[in-house]
C-alpha cells in the first residue's frame, strides 16, 4: 500500500473510531438503553440497538431518552437524537425502506467518488487530500449508523439561549469531520485560484 493510501486509511479509521466511540458514549450516557448491561454486552447492545419504531420492544420496554447534559448552559448541550434523514432532517419523511436504500446508495457512490478523486490527486495537494480523507471518514461514520440502525445518532446540540430559530441542527463527530473537510476543500480551491500562473 502506498504511503498516500495509508494516510487516507489512517484518517478514515481515526474519524470512524472517534465518531463511533462518541456515539456509544451518547447512547450510554443520554439514554437508558445500555443500563443493566456490563462489559462486552454494552458494546453489542450499542451495535444492535434499533430505532424504537422499527424493532419489537425488549421485555422491559423500549429505552428512554434521558435529560440532556448541559455542557455550557444556554449554548451547548449533549442531547440524544435519532436522525433518519440527512442534515436538518432532509428526507426524514420518506418511507423507511426507500429512505434506507437511498442513503446507502448515495453513501456508497460518494465514497467511491472520494476514493477516485483521492487517487487522481497529485501528492503535492496535501490540504485537498486531508479534506477528502476527513469527508470520507465522516461519510463512513454515518454510513455505519444507517447500515446498522437505519438512522444516524446525533448528540451535539448548539443553540443560543433556547431562542426560537436560534438552534443549530443536532449533529455528531462524523458531521464535524465532513464540515471541516469541505471547508478545507474550499480553502484549498481559493488558494489554488489565487496562485499566479507561471
Amino acid at each position: 500500500m502506498k504511503v498516500s493510501h495509508r494516510f487516507l486509511l489512517l484518517v478514515i479509521v481515526a474519524v470512524l473510531a472517534a465518531d463511533q466511540v462518541t456515539k456509544y458514549l451518547a447512547v450510554s450516557r443520554l439514554t437508558d438503553a445500555l443500563d443493566g448491561r456490563e462489559g462486552l454486552a454494552r458494546v453489542t447492545g450499542f451495535v444492535t440497538e434499533r430505532n424504537l419504531d422499527n424493532r419489537p420492544p425488549p421485555e422491559d420496554g423500549p429505552f428512554r431518552v434521558l435529560r440532556p447534559y448541559r455542557f455550557i448552559e444556554d449554548y451547548w448541550h449533549f442531547r440524544y437524537v435519532e436522525n433518519p434523514g440527512a442534515a436538518w432532517g432532509i428526507f426524514g419523511d420518506m418511507p423507511d425502506g426507500a429512505r434506507r436504500l437511498f442513503f446507502l446508495v448515495v453513501s456508497l457512490v460518494a465514497m467511491g467518488f472520494i476514493f477516485v478523486m483521492y487517487r487522481r490527486m497529485p501528492a503535492e495537494q496535501r490540504l485537498a487530500r486531508v479534506s477528502l480523507a476527513l469527508v470520507a471518514g465522516g461519510a463512513l461514520g454515518n454510513f455505519v449508523d444507517r447500515l446498522l440502525r437505519g438512522y444516524v445518532i446525533d448528540f451535539i446540540d448548539w443553540h443560543w439561549r433556547n431562542q426560537p430559530g436560534m438552534r443549530w441542527p443536532t449533529f455528531n463527530v462524523a458531521d464535524v469531520a465532513i464540515s471541516v473537510g469541505v471547508s478545507l476543500m474550499l480553502l484549498d480551491s481559493l488558494r489554488t485560484t489565487k496562485r499566479p500562473n507561471p
